[in-house]
């Protein structure tokens, strides 16, 4: 059965559950900053979701700048100034009541549209991105996605790059199929809105299908067509189970989406080269980030331990932790990619062009970038 939604409800009850979250807040207080919204409600959906849409206009205020016809943007001086401004900006979010409420509301219907229609609301996510930019747009905002992800973030690096938003849209509505009963219960994660008001699931479905397990609307698809926001995924208070296999050729297999030829990551061959690597990694645009991490042993996310653990440890959360120590103690990049080099590349048959090599290695040059 087709998702049928009571809008009007919809719309009354997250304008009712803004209402009361800021008359609880600012009881006492004048402004909300970005931690206080990370913990503002007990729905962390809602609360990412409030985080996302500051990334928005943060990032809109930076393209407005960037606009002026007057000034070089694209000189390395300025866009590193630029970058460390809006970085320093990002950290000191400063709300009112008045422009945090119609926040808080957007973020609940986000949030409700999620949990009940999955496939509806990442296929309008893929609408979003800039074109050409889908692998990267979803990569930035997955931190953000909190409920029902694994129906979107199996495609990151999956897709590859050359891929159009019909083949996304297509994967998202096949790999739900695959993965749906592995989803947590919408009844679950919508009980977390009810310690501020309870929604009503007869009420916002108007054909009342059962929401065990409620059949999304798919979208049509024509057969021819560290900033502060960096460092909230370290708030992800879960691990990222790993995503599915990206083909489903029979049943409980992820859908055919078949990979284009991808560059490889600069890697040197058998080994790591730092020359090679602090090149290619000067050339990214975090470039105004440089140097912001201190101990890695203390920096990394949840899900980024989990990754890094699994996929280039052999599953050895203790063998992280000593590599990470003696990276620590390196002292230069160049010393830490020898240290890589000699313990870990061969012996652990580390695969150089893989994306879990990348990030990492991106953290060890972020720490040691002058």
């Amino acid at each position: 059965m087709t998702v049928q939604i009571n809008s009007n409800y919809l719309e009354n009850y997250s304008r009712d559950y803004a209402r009361l979250v800021c008359e609880r807040f600012f009881s006492s207080r004048q402004f909300i900053t970005g931690q206080d919204i990370i913990q503002l409600t007990s729905s962390t959906q809602v609360n990412f979701f409030i985080i996302k849409r500051l990334f928005e206009l943060w990032q809109e205020e930076l393209a407005k700048l960037k606009s002026s016809p007057y000034f070089d943007y694209r000189d390395i001086a300025v866009h590193e100034a630029l970058t460390q401004f809006m970085n320093v900006l990002s950290r000191r979010i400063k709300v009112e009541r008045t422009n945090l409420e119609p926040l808080v509301q957007e973020a609940v219907c986000q949030a409700i549209q999620v949990a009940t229609d999955p496939v509806s609301f990442y296929q309008k996510e893929i609408g979003k991105a800039p074109a050409g930019k889908i692998n990267e747009f979803l990569r930035e905002n997955k931190k953000y996605y909190k409920w029902h992800d694994k129906a979107v973030v199996f495609l990151i690096d999956k897709t590859g790059f050359g891929h159009d938003s019909d083949a996304y849209l297509r994967a998202i509505a096949a790999n739900y199929q695959v993965v749906k009963d592995s989803f947590e219960s919408v009844n679950l994660l919508l009980a977390t809105l009810g310690d501020v008001k309870a929604f009503d699931m007869d009420l916002y479905l108007e054909n009342k299908p059962d929401t065990s397990e409620v059949q999304p609307d798919v979208v049509s698809v024509p057969e021819t067509q560290s900033s502060f926001f960096e460092k909230i995924e370290e708030n992800r208070s879960f691990q990222q189970a790993s995503p599915p296999p990206a083909e489903p050729i029979q049943p409980k297999q992820a859908v055919d989406i078949a990979p284009p030829v991808k560059k490889p990551f600069i890697s040197g061959g058998a080994s790591l080269e730092a020359s090679k690597l602090k090149a290619h990694f000067a050339m990214e645009s975090y470039r105004g980030m440089k140097g912001i991490i201190g101990e890695l042993s203390e920096s990394l996310a949840l899900n980024q331990r989990f990754m890094f653990t699994k996929e280039l440890f052999d599953g050895n959360a203790d063998l992280l932790r000593h590599a990470l120590k003696s990276i620590d103690e390196a002292g230069s990049f160049d010393a830490a990619v020898d240290l890589i080099n000699s313990r870990y590349v061969s012996e652990l048959d580390w695969k150089t062009d893989s994306e879990a090599v990348r990030e990492f290695l991106q953290l060890v040059y972020r720490k040691y970038a002058d």
